[in-house]
């Protein structure tokens, strides 16, 4: 009778920690495939991407500006993981994607959407003085083992359109609200082509926290993500985010790792971190 009650002990005592386990998480803008780029092809570009990948193994990646034969290039490299999202263009295949990539031997995918980030976004349209279409990809998934489940965005904001950056990031978080009613955790991927003071950002730290702000651990690697394929130029520029909320963060990264010549891998630096969930 001694023994059964302290293993009962001891199992009620390891129960809560259960509930914290540990997930690494990653946004990363691959630069489409623009076939008349000869210096920083895709092609010289794509295998040392996967290798990164396969080595930093996120359980979630959010992807932009992928283009349809990428992200089939990727999908097909990438084993483990699966995907959902389509193109901006025509809700199919046309078009940018903002992918959520998964690996659903550890996340099971409840439901799914796209929306536009416009006055209409359940309409493929371009909104307010963006330059083109803009997308936000969504999922709901549950943890295989515990069961927990979680909800991750993912989106790329306009380059140009100030107006457009800021309602897509009020319609965002007005998405998540209504969408996620049982208060799950939530992660928001994404390139906002916004640094850290403007408006725009500052309202969504406002709602969710930016998991770089509230780390464990310093910052690991450059203080900006955006390099713009130029190898010696120091990287100051940060646009892209990870957002979350009901997780504590630990070892946020943008990961600074090139081809064997020394170029970037994309534009953009892969941004990382690991999620606990509290």
């Amino acid at each position: 009778m001694k023994k059964l009650l302290v293993l009962s002990f001891c199992l009620l005592c390891l129960a809560p920690h259960s509930f914290s386990q540990e997930f690494n998480v990653m946004s990363y803008n691959i630069k489409y495939d623009n076939v008349s780029d000869t210096v920083n092809n895709w092609n010289d570009r794509k295998t040392a991407m996967v290798a990164l990948l396969k080595k930093h193994n996120p359980e979630f990646i959010g992807m932009q500006e992928v283009l349809h034969r990428q992200l089939m290039y990727l999908d097909n490299a990438l084993e483990n993981y699966t995907y959902i999202g389509v193109g901006r263009d025509d809700g199919k295949k046309k078009g940018e994607y903002s992918p959520i990539l998964y690996n659903p031997n550890t996340f099971k995918l409840l439901q799914s959407n796209t929306f536009w980030l416009s006055k209409t976004p359940d309409k493929i349209s371009v909104g307010w003085d963006a330059s083109m279409e803009r997308i936000c990809t969504y999922g709901l998934f549950e943890d295989t083992a515990s069961k927990l489940k979680i909800w991750v965005f993912n989106t790329h904001f306009d380059h140009i359109g100030i107006e457009a950056r800021k309602n897509s990031a009020t319609l965002i978080l007005e998405k998540i609200a209504a969408l996620n009613t049982a208060d799950f955790p939530v992660v928001l991927l994404g390139d906002f082509n916004l640094t850290p003071i403007e408006k725009p950002i500052r309202l969504l730290q406002n709602k969710l926290n930016d998991a770089l702000e509230i780390s464990q651990t310093p910052l690991e690697g450059p203080k900006g993500t955006f390099n713009g394929f130029n190898v010696n130029a120091p990287m100051e520029k940060r646009i892209d985010y990870i957002f979350t909320k009901r997780f504590a963060t630990n070892k946020y990264q943008h990961i600074d790792e090139r081809l064997p010549n020394g170029k970037h891998i994309s534009d953009h630096l892969p941004v990382t971190t690991i999620l606990i969930r509290q």
